[in-house]
């Protein structure tokens, strides 16, 4: 359960750590105007809704695990683009490329969570343990903020530094789960897997 309560704190530090900030990013620090920056979150909440679908669809081929960690890793390349690229069209390109990726990952989580859980523990244990990992992702737009300002009002480095950290501790510690897929969710415990399932399978 606390493997889980902690990877779900990195995935919404994840989510949080690309989106809260972002219009602020874009209006204070590229003085984009209310009409384009609107334009831009349109995209990328499209680039995020096309990243489940695409990522959701992939783990049913190569399993939860490496479809997670693979939308996580190739957000890394993406930080560049997003976060310090100048224009309008590549700072948009990089917010669309980003969400892919990062709702992409998001995208698996729902399943491999109710695939984890025993049985008897997944009207309760699945939404538990994310709402206990978004309350300790609740601190991040006060972090981003605080980095940013100790660095002369980078939002772009604050935003940056916690999505790579949490991208990264996504890959580590899912690598480090129990993979899911194929498991049958019924109402018994027999097709569930252990609660402990946090160790690595190979």
């Amino acid at each position: 359960c606390l493997y889980l309560v902690l990877v779900m704190a990195f995935f919404n530090f994840f989510s949080h750590g690309t989106q809260d900030l972002y219009p602020t990013f874009l209006k204070m620090q590229h003085g984009f105007d209310p009409h384009l920056i609107s334009i831009i979150a349109i995209f990328y909440n499209i680039a995020a809704m096309l990243g489940g679908i695409f990522y959701g669809t992939l783990s049913e081929r190569i399993g939860r695990k490496k479809a997670i960690m693979i939308a996580a890793f190739l957000a890394l390349p993406v930080l560049p683009l997003w976060a310090f690229s100048s224009g309008s069209f590549t700072i948009g390109l990089g917010a669309f490329l980003m969400q892919f990726m990062v709702q992409g990952a998001w995208g698996v989580v729902p399943t491999w969570l109710n695939e984890l859980v025993p049985a008897n523990a997944r009207a309760v244990l699945p939404g538990f343990v994310y709402q206990l990992g978004n309350l300790l992702a609740s601190v991040n737009a006060t972090l981003q903020a605080r980095i940013a300002e100790t660095h002369g009002g980078n939002y772009g480095l604050a935003m940056a530094i916690v999505a790579g950290a949490v991208a990264i501790l996504i890959c580590v510690f899912v690598a480090f789960g129990r993979e899911t897929r194929g498991v049958v969710i019924s109402g018994t415990d027999s097709d569930a897997l252990p609660e402990s399932a946090i160790s690595h399978r190979t």
